[in-house]
């Protein structure tokens, strides 16, 4: 896959076109009600600043969550969002979150902070900025799934700590391009000989045994599949 390909790839999908649209809105909403520069730029900051943490925590601690799949109304959630992706690193329509999954913590992670920091102007200059780093951290995702090989050594990096997230241990490389708060929290690791193959790598610890106890989400997937993606991919 060439760059172009990628890039097709990416816009392919709607929640990609979305982001993007609902950015030009915010933008709009900016111009009819500007913040000041210095509150357009704090609200833009903290949006782009809080992103990486509010990711983590949301990627460690619900995504790979063993609740979730424990309560019938949220387990159909799960699967769409994480577990389906775990079973299939590198299915393209499940690569992306769910609008209605994805835009909530957007929303509370950028629109009050801005509206605190420069009112509606801020509020916008924020959320702004949130769905554009939402769109590049797609992009990466992108980047790092698909048969694209990066040449800067840093897309490089990136690709590697996340395939060994989907490979070989999942509980740790939490971070899409940022890896500071895997590092500060000790779940970063660069090389897989750091670690020991996890055996619920794919699938987050819903294995055959808890589908018996927890059979929502194996009612929903038509079973439980076991082994390497490659050895169930669809032809």
């Amino acid at each position: 896959m060439n760059l172009k390909q990628l890039v097709v790839a990416y816009f392919q999908y709607p929640a990609v076109i979305a982001y993007l649209a609902l950015a030009a809105v915010a933008i709009g909403v900016w111009f009819a009600y500007p913040a000041s520069a210095l509150a357009t730029v704090a609200s833009a900051a903290m949006a782009v600043l809080l992103y990486p943490l509010v990711w983590y925590a949301l990627h460690r601690f619900v995504l790979h969550s063993r609740w979730m799949f424990k309560v019938p109304m949220l387990a159909a959630t799960w699967k769409r969002i994480h577990y389906d992706h775990h079973q299939d690193p590198n299915r393209l329509e499940i690569l992306f979150g769910a609008l209605h999954t994805t835009l909530p913590p957007i929303m509370l992670m950028t629109i009050p902070v801005g509206y605190l920091i420069g009112g509606i102007g801020g509020a916008a200059a924020g959320f702004a900025s949130g769905l554009l780093t939402t769109a590049f951290y797609e992009f990466c995702h992108c980047i790092q799934h698909l048969a694209y090989t990066p040449k800067h050594p840093l897309l490089v990096k990136m690709k590697q700590r996340h395939m060994a997230h989907h490979f070989h241990d999942e509980t740790g490389n939490f971070g899409i391009t940022n890896f500071f708060w895997d590092r500060l929290f000790g779940t970063s690791y660069a090389k897989v000989s750091e670690r020991k193959k996890s055996p619920t790598v794919f699938n987050l610890g819903y294995t055959p045994e808890v589908a018996k106890i927890y059979p929502k989400v194996a009612e929903l997937s038509g079973g439980v599949a076991t082994g390497h993606p490659s050895t169930r991919i669809r032809g």
